[in-house]
């Protein structure tokens, strides 16, 4: 499992560990992994040896590490000079160090010339707050203005953007790689910030005896998503296995139910119980279903609930929505069903709530702007899941898992720009809707759900554009991968 801790937590640890720790040991542990990554990019595309590398660097030890690690590249035969940004505030442990390695500083962004095979990002550190100030982008664009191509990688996190929130504000780096030191950091692994990392790259610092349980965000991975996965034994039947109810679908969107249904059919249900308006366009995709005309407490047992794709907002679906949110069992709200919601329903309810908004919808529950949601989507999760009460999953190009509860976010790994296709969405609900069903935790149902659905999508795009119900027919073989490992 990927863990990323805060600035604050970040600093405690290094705190702490400094002092059982010779001076200096830490930045140079840091530098060593930073100039092993920037070693073997280049010999991707090259050689270390007689390589151009360009240091940009700041006022910190962020740039420090980049001097130090700028030292040890030259002493493997790469030529390393450095812009200094502050050239009276730079490191002058690492610029000495530089210097007597047989690296160069240059006077500004003109005395660069010819191509360069590496650009290194020391501008500023963690402690960043606020964008690039006008200096730092005006010799960044200069550097890169005639070397589009040129790769970047950034110390410990792109300069520019927000170590703890994944915001950005105002310009910032975008790196081919971030080398990243002691613990992943939120940003790295929250958009907006994600999309200026590249691939990311963790150097063991020696931090992790110091950093405290649990961390403020974690990210799945195969092992663990394994480990949560539900897998009958020789004495399950049906109603063990669990049976999920779906109430989805109008006249206008029939093919929302159909979608929900194929997810939770996908997703290892026992059954599936349809009820709503949508029964034979179910039942002709799949005669598997059990159909009833409603009212949802009066189709049969379920261990969970999936309200929402497709629904409509008339009568039907607001009395449909009442009748389901009185049930003791857990329920999942997406789409239409989160209009229909009132926030004291749900802070009352007796059994679990699982919300899955998009930022449209999640901007509509939190009464602020699409754009504050997308600039901010950790602080959005975290806000709706204290303000009603339940496990929120924000669906967007990094999906985020939140508690009421103090427990720590998590983001999810896999997925696809190809996801971005209509009916996705109501797959998704249904897939995690048979997760509840079974058995698994809101958050670790809302988890797995959205890992399961990202690779499906990754299975069935294999790199070309995919149908919502390409995402469904492939959750199988991504139930197979991640048991596989």
């Amino acid at each position: 499992m990927r863990r990323a801790y805060s600035v604050e937590t970040v600093r405690a640890a290094e705190a702490a560990l400094m002092k059982r720790v010779p001076e200096g040991a830490l930045m140079q542990r840091a530098a060593a992994g930073l100039a092993a990554a920037c070693g073997d990019l280049l010999r991707r595309t090259g050689r270390v040896y007689g390589a151009r590398v360009l240091i940009l660097v700041g006022s910190g030890d962020n740039g420090g590490d980049a001097l130090y690690a700028g030292a040890r590249l030259v002493r493997r035969g790469a030529g390393v000079r450095a812009l200094l940004l502050s050239p009276d505030r730079a490191h002058a442990g690492g610029l000495a160090a530089l210097l007597a390695a047989g690296g160069q500083v240059a006077d500004g962004p003109d005395a660069v010339d010819g191509p360069l095979d590496l650009v290194v990002d020391g501008i500023t550190g963690i402690g960043g707050r606020g964008g690039l100030r006008d200096d730092a982008v005006a010799l960044l664009r200069a550097v890169l203005r005639d070397r589009p191509r040129t790769p970047v990688v950034a110390v410990d996190l792109p300069s520019g953007v927000e170590a703890d929130s994944g915001e950005v504000h105002g310009e910032a780096v975008r790196a081919d790689a971030t080398v990243t030191f002691g613990t992943y950091k939120p940003g790295l692994l929250i958009d907006p910030a994600a999309e200026h990392a590249g691939a990311l790259r963790l150097v063991d610092i020696g931090l992790g005896p110091e950093l405290p349980e649990p961390p403020d965000l974690e990210a799945l991975q195969y092992a663990d998503v394994a480990a949560l996965l539900p897998v009958p034994g020789a004495g399950s039947d049906k109603y063990s296995r669990g049976v999920v109810g779906v109430v989805a679908g109008s006249e206008r969107y029939p093919g929302a139910a159909v979608l929900a249904v194929a997810g939770a059919l996908r997703g290892g249900a026992g059954a599936v119980r349809y009820v709503g308006p949508s029964a034979d366009a179910v039942i002709a995709r799949f005669p598997e279903a059990l159909v009833h005309p409603g009212p949802p407490s009066k189709a049969g047992r379920v261990q969970a609930w999936v309200l929402g794709p497709g629904l409509g907002d008339g009568r039907w679906a607001e009395e449909a929505a009442a009748d389901v949110l009185a049930a003791d069992v857990p329920v999942l709200v997406d789409a239409d069903g989160l209009r229909l919601l009132e926030p004291d329903t749900v802070r009352t309810r007796t059994a679990a709530t699982v919300l899955t908004p998009h930022a449209g919808e999640a901007a509509a529950l939190l009464g602020v702007a699409r754009e504050e949601v997308e600039a901010g989507r950790l602080a959005a999760v975290r806000e709706l899941a204290a303000r009603y009460r339940a496990t929120v999953l924000l669906k967007g190009s990094t999906t985020l898992v939140a508690e009421a509860r103090d427990t720590p976010v998590r983001v999810n790994p896999t997925g696809t720009g190809w996801l971005a296709t209509a009916g996705s969405g109501d797959v998704l609900s249904g897939l995690t809707g048979s997760l509840l069903a079974a058995g698994l935790a809101p958050r670790d149902a809302a988890s797995v759900g959205a890992y399961l659905h990202g690779l499906a999508a990754r299975h069935g795009s294999d790199g070309g554009p995919l149908s919502a119900q390409d995402v469904a027919d492939a959750v199988p073989a991504a139930w197979r991968d991640v048991r596989a490992g």
